[in-house]
């Protein structure tokens, strides 16, 4: 039985973030390093589609493990990822790291059937 995954928001519409997106100023040089520095730690989001994995596949996102993932989020921003793949007991998260958002999430059972594309880093969390 899956639990409810406390802490955690899901991503808006696309139409929303597209126009939120276009209401802030670009993300580079000295402006994308301090925003980057003070969203370490800030709570994780979830898109629709990692929520969906996440339930349907029953994993589990206790506070340690969200906690844990959390952690490697920020180890991935401070190295300067931008998309990573954060591992956290078996379970692999591909999360782009700049928005704070988990993409996807694949368990133990269903990694083998997975190829990881377009990420900078991994993370063993």
């Amino acid at each position: 039985m899956t639990q409810p995954i406390h802490g955690v928001g899901q991503v808006p519409a696309a139409g929303a973030a597209a126009r939120a997106g276009a209401r802030t100023t670009g993300a580079s040089g000295f402006d994308g390093l301090l925003t980057q520095r003070l969203e370490a730690g800030a709570p994780l989001k979830f898109s629709g589609h990692a929520l969906e994995r996440v339930q349907r596949r029953g994993i589990n996102l206790d506070p340690p493990a969200l906690a844990r993932l959390r952690n490697g989020v920020d180890r991935a921003a401070a190295k300067g990822g931008r998309e990573s793949l954060v591992l956290v007991d078996g379970t692999a998260f591909v999360v782009s790291v700049a928005n704070r958002t988990v993409i996807t999430a694949v368990d133990r059972e269903h990694m083998r059937e997975q190829v990881f594309t377009n990420i900078d880093s991994a993370v063993i969390a």
